[in-house]
C-alpha cells in the first residue's frame, strides 16, 4: 500500500526537523506515511497547497511566512486558529481544507509538562506581533497569566493585537522602549530577529529574578535569544525545539488519530 503524503511548506525550509520528527512518529506508532519538506516561494502558497492536495496529499504543516496565507487558504478553521489569524496545520478532509493552529499548546505543553514552568499568576512578556505571536496568545492566556505585555518594534501593532485578545484575559500592548522599568517572570521570544542571529532591543532589569526565558526558535546551537537569557541569569533559557516536538504531536493526532510519546523524540533530536 502506497504511504499516505504529508509536508510541512516554508520560506526558507532546509532546516526544518519536521520531517524527521514525523519519520520517528511514523515509526513508533505504526503509521504509513511519508514527509516531505518544500520550498515555496513568497506569493505562491495557495497554488502550492492546492497542487500538493489535488497530488493525493493528506495534510500540510506551514512555517514561516506563510500561516497568514493558510489561514486564507483553509476552507474551515478551528476555533483557535480563527482567532489567531493563522494555520500551521492543514488536513484535507472530504468537507474541503480544515486549518488548525497547534503552536499555541505545542508551547504551553512543552512549558509545563516537560519543563515544569507554571503559568498561573505570572507576569508573562511576549515579543512580537506577527503569525507566531497570534498563534500563542490564546493558549497562554487561557493559563490564566496575572498579566500578559505584548511589546513591538511597531508598538500600535502590539496593541492592535492586545485588543483582539483583550477578552481572554489582562492583555496589553506595547513598543520595546515601553518596557523600561518593568519586570516579566516569563519572556517568550517571537520575533524574527534570531534569523539575524539577534536578539529584540529590550531595557535592563526586564527579566524579573528567577524568571525564565524561551524562544520559539530553535537551532543547532544555542539562539540569540537564549543566549541573552543565560547572560542575564535566567533560571531556565530554553529553545523551541520542544515545542516544535509538541506542535507537530497535535497535529499528528489530527491527522492519525493517535498520539506519538514526545520526549524520545525530542531527546533524538537533541543528541544531534
Amino acid at each position: 500500500m502506497q504511504p499516505d503524503q504529508y509536508a510541512v511548506m516554508g520560506h526558507p525550509i532546509a532546516h526544518s526537523q519536521s520531517p524527521r520528527i514525523h519519520a520517528l512518529f511514523a515509526i513508533q506508532t505504526g503509521q504509513n506515511l511519508e514527509y516531505r519538506a518544500i520550498l515555496v516561494e513568497p506569493g505562491g502558497f495557495a497554488a502550492a497547497a492546492r497542487a500538493f492536495r489535488d497530488a493525493g496529499g493528506k495534510g500540510l504543516n506551514v512555517t514561516v511566512p506563510f500561516k497568514q496565507d493558510a489561514w486564507v487558504f483553509a476552507d474551515v478553521l478551528s476555533a483557535r486558529a480563527e482567532r489567531a489569524g493563522a494555520v500551521n496545520t492543514l488536513s484535507f478532509e472530504s468537507t474541503g481544507a480544515r486549518g488548525d493552529n497547534t503552536d499555541g499548546p505545542g508551547l504551553v505543553r512543552d512549558l509545563k509538562v516537560n519543563h515544569g514552568c507554571a503559568l498561573g499568576g505570572r507576569r508573562i512578556l511576549l515579543l512580537g506581533a506577527g503569525g507566531a505571536a497570534r498563534g500563542v496568545l490564546q493558549p497562554l492566556l487561557a493559563e490564566q497569566p496575572a498579566q500578559l505585555v505584548i511589546a513591538n518594534r511597531t508598538a500600535g501593532k502590539a496593541a492592535e493585537l492586545a485588543l483582539r485578545f483583550g477578552d481572554l484575559g489582562s492583555v496589553s500592548g506595547c513598543g520595546f522602549a515601553d518596557l523600561a522599568g518593568r519586570s516579566f517572570d516569563l519572556i517568550i521570544n517571537a520575533t524574527a530577529a534570531g534569523l539575524n542571529d539577534a536578539a529584540p532591543p529590550l531595557p535592563d532589569g526586564v527579566l524579573a529574578a528567577d524568571g525564565w526565558c524561551y524562544d520559539l526558535m530553535y537551532g543547532r546551537e544555542p539562539t540569540a535569544f537564549v543566549r541573552w537569557g543565560r547572560e542575564r541569569g535566567a533560571t531556565q533559557s530554553l529553545d523551541g525545539l520542544g515545542m516544535l516536538v509538541e506542535q507537530a504531536a497535535e497535529a499528528f493526532h489530527r491527522w492519525r488519530g493517535v498520539c506519538p510519546e514526545t520526549k524520545p523524540v525530542i531527546a533524538a533530536l537533541r543528541s544531534g
